[in-house]
């Protein structure tokens, strides 16, 4: 493959292989290297910037609901994991140190949703209500798994570039 073709390879052209048959993985991609969309960062970041906010403004009332499902040492887990997301998003949202930023709120949905979330052990409006959150959750970690791909493909384009 051409140098110049090489650089535009990326992780979605691997990602997408076998998606369309008529599609071949083995060839690079013509997309550029552009952060995604401003706009959809500042609504998705905005958004979980918001809810760090307020975790730190209801932090004892996260606190007791974390010691309740028996999440050890609350005390520092939930400010440690509320701080993380508003740190995150703040990289999302600016795109600075995206695949760092987009992997901590993978972390941040991975280890909170099914803990905080477990509908599967609630009954009537406390399980819907939870449901409701865990399906949300699962949403904004699909769209953080994108934004992690996004800033894996925009950096192998400028190493590449580099080469």
């Amino acid at each position: 493959m051409p140098a110049t073709d090489a650089a535009t390879f990326s992780v979605n052209d691997a990602a997408n292989a076998g998606v369309n048959d008529d599609t071949d993985a083995t060839q690079p991609s013509t997309r550029p290297s552009t952060p995604p969309s401003r706009l959809g960062r500042l609504l998705f970041s905005g958004t979980l910037i918001y809810m760090a906010v307020d975790g730190f403004v209801n932090n004892e009332k996260r606190v007791d609901v974390a010691r309740e499902k028996g999440v050890p040492v609350p005390d520092v887990a939930v400010p440690f994991a509320t701080g993380m997301l508003l740190v995150a998003n703040l990289g999302v949202l600016c795109w600075k140190f995206p695949k760092a930023a987009a992997g901590a709120t993978i972390v941040f949905f991975c280890s909170t949703t099914p803990i905080i979330h477990d509908f599967w052990n609630m009954e009537g409006a406390e399980r819907q209500g939870n449901r409701i959150n865990f399906c949300k959750n699962v949403a904004l970690l699909g769209a953080a798994l994108v934004l992690l791909r996004e800033a894996s493909t925009e950096t192998e384009v400028r190493i590449e570039e580099d080469d």
